[in-house]
């Protein structure tokens, strides 16, 4: 598999996150900016890193899950690694600014 193949084949996993929706806040995880990296490597296997809005969200599973069964919808994805972190914390500056409109939140003059 080529370089090129590998990009475009996280450039389908990144564009399948979208899928998955975070049920406290009823936006995809992508534009939530709650994934933070995705790669895949030889043999179709991806990785994504991902973090949720806080430690302990009762969503953790729900949202793990849905980002390795979307990445695995991919075709070519043979295998998805979902790490969880928390470094660097989330914030709502990391989302996008049409999530932050969607969901009425302002950075009040600065973050």
């Amino acid at each position: 598999m080529t370089v090129e193949a590998t990009d475009a084949l996280a450039g389908q996993v990144r564009e399948a996150l979208r899928l998955v929706i975070d049920p406290e806040l009823g936006d995809n995880i992508v534009e939530l900016g709650l994934v933070y990296y995705v790669a895949v490597a030889e043999g179709g296997v991806a990785h994504i890193v991902m973090t949720t809005t806080t430690r302990g969200c009762p969503a953790t599973a729900y949202l793990k899950d849905g980002a390795r069964d979307s990445a695995w919808a991919v075709p070519g994805i043979e295998f998805v690694d979902v790490a969880l972190t928390y470094e660097p914390p989330w914030t709502p500056e990391m989302m996008t600014a049409a999530a932050r409109l969607r969901l009425g939140i302002t950075d009040g003059g600065g973050w």
